[in-house]
């Protein structure tokens, strides 16, 4: 067990990966931030900056994928929307709402780290059906439009590597 904590890192970076999470995270956060200045009806949330970090960091990974951010936000809040209809705002509706959001992605391949923050968005500030719409569903599709184009033909990277 001790030599596990003699093992290092294995995440590595260089100048360009640097230059092109900034770049990514920075332009969907801005452009999020202009819609929503813009439309005056909420595109971002703070779960996205998370999926920047999947997206443009780690965007080879199963959770970076666009059915991932897309179906996870998605399923996660319309799971926090049913639960804060039916039970309120109660710490115990908040661990019901996440513990059945992360089954409920698990269930369906659609696991997404930064989603699991979606139940806990939505109860505590008692979001209506809308929220599904915007930012959730509208600001995911905008992040995982700008994650392709940024990462295939700005990057070169390839991105997605599965879309279902």
């Amino acid at each position: 067990m001790i030599e596990n904590f003699k093992s290092k890192s294995p995440l590595k970076w260089d100048v360009k990966t640097l230059i092109f999470v900034f770049v990514g995270g920075f332009t969907v956060i801005y452009i999020l931030s202009l819609l929503t200045n813009a439309a005056e009806v909420a595109f971002l949330m703070a779960p996205f900056g998370a999926s920047c970090v999947l997206v443009f960091a780690a965007w080879e990974a199963p959770l970076a994928q666009p059915r991932n951010v897309i179906g996870g936000h998605f399923l996660t809040s319309v799971t926090g929307l049913i639960v804060s209809q039916l039970l309120g705002n109660h710490p115990w509706s908040l661990a019901i709402g996440v513990g059945l959001a992360l089954v409920v992605m698990v269930l369906t391949k659609t696991t997404h780290p930064p989603a699991g923050a979606n139940p806990i968005i939505i109860i505590t500030s008692n979001s209506t059906w809308q929220f599904l719409l915007f930012p959730v569903l509208t600001g995911s599709i905008i992040l995982i439009i700008m994650a392709v184009l940024l990462n295939r033909f700005v990057f070169r990277r390839t991105y997605p590597k599965f879309w279902y």
